[in-house]
């Protein structure tokens, strides 16, 4: 791997431009694990009651309430949207590229890079923004509009006997049992068409991309356009196959057709390229928050 680090350093100081593809394994790496411990710590009860085994999958479960479907999709935005950032990862990522030209593209939805205090501007959140919600069945006044949640979420997570530190982590009640369902009335309703809200995330045609998505996706496209005859580096952390055709087969291609890019793969598990281009790549199959403290 040594190698790889060092071939990556040079990468990274000859690059005119980088640009972050990160997927789900880059905030894995940086603490945000959906299963063990963390999820036992807010979800213990949701998993001796309907089975639940993990963050992820208990997003999809026919909850028999929609008290109980909001108490657990509280729990679920706040932890991994408002709560404190885990770990060094996001902090030592924006050392990388503190004062050169970058850009961020990534199917996260936690906003974490914002968070570690990444310009907003050279961010490209595809899939949608926990801190968002949105309605259920947006038309009309509410076909392009999302919402912040951050005072209804705190809302629906007092109820449950939940409250919070100074430094916004999550804290259980004083006798460790939350209520699994949010009174009646913090259901959230969409003040422009009247429909429950539900989640800006993206699941399904209902996903509303609003002003602010055209604009990143604006800034992404001038962005790419501004690299063209500049050294290029495309730093691929954490992105598997759920979405290649977002990062990962983009990221192929620009790398196949120009001479100026370099294209590096990090990721545990997942880290590889075709052998079309592999003269151009670097691929790193390790931990990326180890990496990343190898190169900062």
């Amino acid at each position: 791997m040594n190698e790889s680090i060092a071939k990556l350093k040079n990468a990274l100081a000859s690059a005119d431009c980088i640009l972050i593809g990160a997927g789900a394994g880059l905030s894995t790496a940086a603490g945000y694990d959906y299963t063990g411990a963390r999820f036992l710590k807010y979800f213990s009860d949701f998993h001796a009651r309907f089975g639940i085994e993990d963050i992820y999958t208990g997003g999809f479960y026919p909850f028999p309430t929609r008290e109980s479907f909001w108490a657990w999709w509280s729990r679920s935005i706040y932890i991994n949207r408002y709560a404190p950032l885990p770990g060094d990862v996001y902090a030592d990522l924006l050392h990388l590229v503190a004062g050169r030209d970058y850009f961020v593209l990534t199917t996260n939805v936690d906003h974490a890079f914002q968070r570690a205090g990444f310009d907003n501007e050279r961010l490209f959140y595809t899939q949608g923004d926990f801190g968002l919600f949105q309605s259920s069945m947006p038309h009309g006044a509410s076909a392009r509009k999302t919402y912040d949640n951050e005072e209804m979420v705190r809302a629906m997570l007092t109820a449950q006997g939940f409250t919070f530190a100074a430094d916004g982590t999550l804290l259980l009640p004083t006798d460790g049992v939350p209520a699994m369902e949010i009174p009646t009335e913090l259901i959230p309703y969409c003040p422009d068409d009247g429909a429950e809200m539900t989640t800006n995330l993206r699941v399904d045609a209902s996903f509303v991309e609003d002003t602010g998505w055209d604009a990143a996706a604006e800034r992404y496209t001038d962005f790419l356009a501004h690299t063209e005859g500049q050294q290029t580096l495309l730093l691929e952390l954490g992105v598997g196959m759920n979405t290649p055709g977002i990062i990962k087969y983009p990221f192929w291609r620009m790398t196949a057709e120009r001479t100026d890019v370099t294209l590096a793969s990090v990721s545990l598990g997942a880290a590889f390229v075709p052998d079309e281009i592999a003269a151009q790549s670097i691929v790193i199959d390790a931990d990326i928050a180890e990496v990343l403290r190898k190169i900062v």
